[in-house]
C-alpha cells in the first residue's frame, strides 16, 4: 500500500520505464464487478481521478484501476532529451497493464475509460493491437484537437498555438510544460501536434492508423463535455466520424447534467450523473 487507504500503488515494467498503476478496492457488496481501467489526459496525475474513481464509480458498483501515462506522475521515465517515446509507446503501455491485470481480468467485463490524451492512446491500443481483451471503451472529453473543427474563430488560435509548442519541443528537446499539458517528450508533442494540423492520426510503426481505426468494432461511449475549452464537442464528432465500423453512442455531459460548472478537467469532480452513465453502458456490453 502507498499509505493512502484508497488504493494500492502497484507498477508494470515497460520498455524504457515503468508505469505506475492505482488499484482501487472492490465495489463493496459486488462479486466480479466489471473493471475500468482509466488513462487520464496530458500532464495529468493518476491522482486527480480519485473522487471519480473512489466515490462514483465505486459506488456504481465497478471496479477501477488508473494508470498514470508514460512520464506522468508515478510513472517514467521522465521526458527528456534522451526520451522520445510518442502515440505508439502510449497504445503500447495500455497493453502492457492490461496484460500485467489480466488475472484480475479473467472472467469479467473489461472497460478502458480514457480522457483526452489517454482516450486516443487507448483508441489506438485496440486499432494497433487487437481487442480482444476490452469490451468497451469510453472516450471523456476526448478528440481530434483539429483546428478546422474548432466554432468559430478558435481554430485560427489553435493552430500556431499547437505547431508552436511542437517546434519548441523539437528545439529543447522536451516540452518543458510552459503553460500546458506538464512536460512531455518531443514525440507525444510532434504526433498531437501532427493531429491539430492535419485531423489525422500519424501512421505509428509503419501502420496506417487512420485505417486501423476505421477497422475497430468495440462499442464505444463517446461523451463531450459543456464548456470544454480544449476539445470542444465538435472535435469529439470528428473523432467519432472515424469509427466507422464501432457501435458509437454518441452523449454531451451538460451542465444541467452535472449540476455544477463544467470545462476539460473539472467533469471528474462533477461526474456522479456520469459515473452512473458508464455503468450503465457497461451493463449493457455483451457478457464476456
Amino acid at each position: 500500500m502507498n499509505g493512502d487507504p484508497e488504493y494500492a500503488q502497484e507498477f508494470v515494467d515497460v520498455d524504457g520505464g515503468r508505469l505506475g498503476v492505482q488499484v482501487y478496492p472492490e465495489p463493496p457488496g459486488v462479486t466480479g464487478a466489471p473493471v475500468v481501467v482509466i488513462w487520464p489526459a496530458m500532464g495529468v496525475r493518476a491522482r486527480y481521478y480519485r473522487p471519480f474513481a473512489a466515490e462514483l464509480l465505486r459506488a456504481a458498483g465497478l471496479a477501477v484501476v488508473v494508470a498514470d501515462l508514460r512520464g506522468t506522475g508515478a510513472s517514467t521515465p521522465t521526458p527528456s532529451r534522451a526520451d522520445r517515446h510518442g502515440y505508439a509507446e502510449l497504445a503500447n503501455d495500455v497493453g502492457a497493464v492490461l496484460a500485467a491485470l489480466k488475472p484480475r481480468l479473467d472472467g469479467r467485463t473489461r472497460l478502458l475509460l480514457g480522457h483526452s490524451l489517454g482516450g486516443q492512446a487507448s483508441l489506438l491500443h485496440l486499432a494497433l493491437h487487437g481487442t480482444d481483451e476490452v469490451d468497451g471503451l469510453a472516450l471523456i472529453a476526448v478528440g481530434i484537437p483539429y483546428w478546422r473543427t474548432y466554432p468559430g474563430r478558435r481554430g485560427l488560435g489553435v493552430l500556431p498555438l499547437t505547431q508552436g509548442i511542437a517546434a519548441t519541443a523539437a528545439l529543447l528537446g522536451v516540452w518543458p510544460g510552459w503553460g500546458f499539458g506538464g512536460r512531455q517528450a518531443r514525440g507525444v508533442v510532434r504526433d498531437w501536434a501532427y493531429t491539430a494540423r492535419s485531423g489525422r492520426f500519424p501512421r505509428l510503426d509503419g501502420t496506417d492508423t487512420e485505417a486501423a481505426v476505421r477497422a475497430v468494432r468495440t462499442p464505444v461511449l463517446a461523451v463531450s463535455v459543456d464548456d470544454d475549452q480544449y476539445t470542444p464537442h465538435e472535435t469529439m464528432d470528428h473523432l467519432c466520424a472515424k469509427l466507422v465500423d464501432a457501435p458509437v453512442t454518441r452523449e454531451r455531459y451538460t451542465v444541467a447534467q452535472a449540476g455544477a460548472t463544467l470545462d476539460h478537467f473539472t467533469w471528474v469532480r462533477a461526474g456522479a450523473p456520469l459515473a452512473r452513465r458508464i455503468a450503465g453502458f457497461v451493463g449493457d456490453l455483451p457478457p464476456r
